[in-house]
């Protein structure tokens, strides 16, 4: 066993990994990890296990930081979005020895390091709790979009209604915004981030480059005056799924046309087309997280709610404390 990382690893071998492993996303491509490399705001890193001339398993992530400098030291953390990639023959040897050399490479950059799992790691979850992971509950919504036809079935009858009612009023998607579209985009979504999500949204600059990347799909809701009302950001694993990166709408002053809705079925609709069996919502929130709208949003799009979680490793115990406590008075604030 040997560890390779970043553009050390085989590109040929890296592939052929993509293209075997159940558990492979967009996330964990090379386009993936030569995009967040690209950005000025993202510390990219990837880091593979190979024995015997193949790899075994690969992951592929970020460290984020949001802020000033005092803000960015406390906001430190290693993001794995997807989870990792791993091959069908990897041992728990070979995945422990990966999550070791993971570790102890990002010990001194991240306070935590965090995967958001897209497919079912049960049958490795007592390695990654013996390599000092824990497990967190989290919720994901996924769709089957193996044909249209079945999307259609699945929609939930309101959702039905909202399609027609806004078809009919005009509304009408586009697959290729142009830049003056991407930048009202970018500021409804800097507005949804601040009033509600209340986490930071990227720079513009993440949109602008991951436009430029062939496996990105963006769509957008306009009303029949050509106004801009909502929008959807995407990428695609070729023969996988439809990843929904990011979505907005404005559903308060267009109540009537739906513009959420309409951007998501975009990206559904999206997925059947391309061949692609999976739509997935990236995320639905946790178990207790009560009544989650967002969630409830989703699974009208007639997907199946899976808890798959997130495999957390804290580097650094009491700036992770202090964080937590951070994040939860920003956000009643």
């Amino acid at each position: 066993m040997r560890i390779i990382d970043g553009e050390h690893i085989d590109p040929v071998l890296w592939s052929e990994l993509v293209k075997q492993s159940p558990m492979a996303t967009w996330f964990q491509t090379r386009e993936a990890y030569m995009f967040f490399k690209d950005l000025s705001f993202f510390e990219a890193f990837a880091i593979a296990v190979e024995s015997d001339g193949q790899l075994r398993g690969l992951v592929v992530g970020y460290i984020q930081k949001d802020g000033g400098k005092i803000k960015q030291f406390f906001s430190r953390r290693a993001i794995v979005v997807g989870g990792p990639l791993l091959s069908d023959e990897i041992t728990d040897e070979e995945l422990a020895f990966l999550l070791s050399a993971l570790t102890k490479r990002l010990q001194k950059k991240a306070i935590f390091i965090e995967t958001r799992n897209f497919n079912d790691y049960t049958r490795w979850r007592t390695v990654f709790e013996q390599s000092g992971f824990s497990y967190e509950p989290h919720y994901d919504v996924q769709v089957d979009t193996t044909s249209m036809d079945l999307v259609n079935s699945k929609l939930d009858r309101n959702r039905k209604r909202n399609i027609k009612k806004a078809l009919d009023n005009g509304v009408v998607i586009d697959g290729n915004p142009s830049a003056d579209d991407l930048r009202q985009l970018y500021l409804m979504l800097e507005e949804l981030y601040t009033t509600k999500v209340k986490t930071p949204l990227f720079p513009f600059e993440f949109f602008e480059k991951l436009r430029a990347i062939p496996s990105s799909r963006f769509f957008v809701a306009k009303n029949a005056e050509g106004q801009l009302l909502g929008g959807l950001v995407c990428v695609a694993l070729e023969h996988r799924a439809v990843y929904a990166w990011l979505a907005c709408g404005d559903d308060y002053n267009y109540k009537s046309l739906s513009p959420s809705v309409m951007v998501n079925y975009a990206g559904v609709s999206c997925a059947a087309r391309e061949g692609m069996p999976r739509f997935d919502f990236m995320g639905a929130g946790k178990p207790d997280d009560g009544g989650y709208g967002v969630r409830d949003f989703k699974l009208k799009f007639g997907g199946e709610l899976v808890e798959y979680g997130r495999y957390v490793h804290v580097c650094n115990r009491l700036l992770f404390g202090i964080g937590k406590m951070a994040v939860k008075v920003l956000k009643k604030a």
